[in-house]
């Protein structure tokens, strides 16, 4: 089995037994294409070939090139996959990049806007006309459920739906297929209602039919980079900067959790595998707490 036919067969695994996105493989793909280029490179042209010399020649290629810590672990992680991988399917008798240690990367605490900028954000989008009204919808749900940006474009109609006390949920699909229902507040409901009722026939009449929930021009699904347009209009009219799609997303949780939430409970919100992973925005609340307090106590200094 040559190294390309063992990267073909690991995607394969990767998209159909464990359910991964066609971004994150397109992503594993991209990464593992660098790898494959070093081992031509080096003449290897068999899998169970490889060596750890192989594998340290790679890692100082990624060096070479002047990678951010971050770059060059995410290359690292798809290649050590692809050994495990060959170990797994006894294509390997040892994994040669199992010694292989990512670089360590600084704590980048994520970064949320306040209360009242996000307020101010809120207001600026929207009007009356259809793209006015998708565009408040895409906000208000971004904002009321923490999704993802992908996640909120691929919600379809069908993902709404009420519970018997009238309060309403959205089912979300997230990385790896999972799904979890995330309650929606009443400003993105009404914003909701206000898109299907008064917006979205417009926009679907120019298109050939899509279960979409939130439409594009041409009356197809509304793209990610559609959205991340949309935002920055927006942003730049409410005279909010650095505001990103997953700017709702950090403040959606920091959010939570400075008005009492469990981090628990925002962990499942999130759709976050890990605890640890949400444990990052406690360290966001605790560092304006410490602002605050240095700030305001007349003997905090």
């Amino acid at each position: 089995m040559t190294p390309a036919q063992a990267v073909d067969r690991l995607l394969r695994q990767l998209a159909i037994e464990r359910g991964l996105s066609q971004h994150t493989v397109a992503a594993y793909r991209r990464d593992l294409g660098g790898y494959l280029a070093v081992l031509e490179g080096r003449g290897v042209t068999d899998a169970s070939a490889i060596a750890g010399d192989d594998v340290a020649a790679f890692r100082a290629a990624l060096a070479g090139r002047g990678l951010a810590a971050s770059s060059v672990a995410r290359h690292l992680s798809a290649v050590k996959a692809l050994h495990r991988w060959l170990v797994d399917e006894r294509v390997a008798a040892e994994d040669v990049a199992k010694d292989q240690r990512p670089p360590k990367l600084p704590q980048r605490l994520p970064k949320a806007i306040s209360v009242a900028q996000m307020q101010r954000l809120l207001e600026a989008a929207g009007g009356d006309d259809p793209a006015g009204l998708r565009d408040r919808a895409l906000l208000e749900l971004l904002y009321a459920t923490g999704a993802r940006i992908s996640e909120v474009v691929g919600l379809d109609v069908d993902d709404l739906a009420a519970t018997a006390d009238e309060q309403q949920l959205v089912r979300v699909t997230g990385k790896g297929a999972k799904q979890r229902l995330v309650p929606v507040g009443s400003y993105a409901r009404r914003a909701t209602d206000a898109w299907l009722v008064r917006g979205r026939a417009a926009l679907a009449a120019k298109g050939r039919g899509t279960p979409a929930l939130l439409l594009g021009a041409r009356g197809g699904r509304l793209s990610r980079q559609a959205a991340w347009e949309i935002i920055q209009r927006v942003a730049d009219e409410a005279g909010v900067e650095h505001v990103s799609p997953h700017t709702f997303r950090h403040s959606f949780a920091t959010h939570l959790l400075e008005g009492g939430a469990d981090v628990r409970v925002v962990q499942e919100l999130l759709g976050h595998a890990s605890v640890a992973t949400t444990q990052i925005y406690t360290q966001v609340t605790a560092d304006t707490l410490r602002d605050m307090y240095t700030t305001a106590h007349p003997r905090a200094r």
